[in-house]
């Protein structure tokens, strides 16, 4: 008993409050934020933060890599009924204070056992992988080839293809990058000229082209729950290992 006491006094606070830095709107429903790192906060590559206002509190996996020295999230607005926190977070600019929980949790982390990284994401979903290059590159590794595959609806939902086009060119050896635009013929998508099609409608072909095997290939899904089943029903039959996480639209 006076063990167990003396662990309770030294427990760490269920919150911590740290301060937006930064904040850059994507779209109507779309945007990043900067927020303070709290001391002595850690976390792994692909892990997500509990941050909240007032008593509403929500997941969000982190772009930012561990050496980095503030927490950059990706946030899509989910409006009521649905959403909770979102609508909330998105009334909020640069100094004001938001929630943290002490600890980043999660198992969606970089894989290192088998060669091939088939990385699949849907808008948002991109976020643990932008995470897990960033940290590689940091570590200065080689030793992988990624193979990032993003859906999105419109162009301006990618976010980060800058950075990662970039990735692909200076580390094309052990990057690729392949985003895939579902709606080609909107207005919003004119002039695009990569691939169109929902991305888990690439994957297979994209398998065969690059003759990855479920021998030397890990597959990764985050984002839509639809395309995370869809990965999952077509490939773990074939023997592919399939890591999936899920962050789009699940607001509490």
């Amino acid at each position: 008993m006076e063990r167990k006491f003396k662990k309770n006094l030294l427990a760490k606070p269920k919150k911590l409050s740290t301060k937006i830095l930064e904040r850059k709107d994507i779209s109507d429903d779309l945007w990043l934020i900067w927020i303070e790192k709290p001391k002595d906060f850690s976390f792994k590559a692909g892990q997500y933060c509990t941050i909240g206002t007032g008593n509403i509190e929500r997941a969000y996996s982190i772009v930012s890599s561990p050496h980095e020295d503030t927490l950059e999230l990706f946030v899509e607005l989910v409006p009521p009924p649905e959403g909770n926190l979102t609508p909330l977070l998105w009334e909020l600019s640069v100094g004001d204070i938001v929630s943290i929980r002490p600890r980043a949790k999660g198992l969606f982390v970089f894989k290192s056992k088998l060669k091939n990284q088939l990385m699949i994401s849907t808008v948002t979903g991109i976020v643990p992988y932008v995470s897990i290059l960033r940290e590689y590159i940091h570590n200065n590794q080689n030793e992988h080839i990624f193979h990032v595959l993003q859906g999105a609806s419109y162009i301006n939902e990618f976010t980060y293809d800058g950075e990662l086009t970039q990735l692909a060119n200076t580390y094309s050896d052990f990057i690729k990058y392949i985003p895939t635009i579902s709606r080609p013929n909107e207005s919003e998508n004119a002039g695009w000229n990569g691939a169109t099609g929902r991305v888990n409608n690439l994957i297979a072909d994209y398998i065969d082209q690059n003759n990855l095997t479920s021998e030397d290939t890990i597959l990764y899904g985050c984002g839509h729950p639809e395309m995370i089943e869809t990965v999952k029903d077509q490939f773990i039959p074939q023997g592919f290992q399939v890591e999936e996480e899920r962050f789009w639209k699940e607001d509490d």
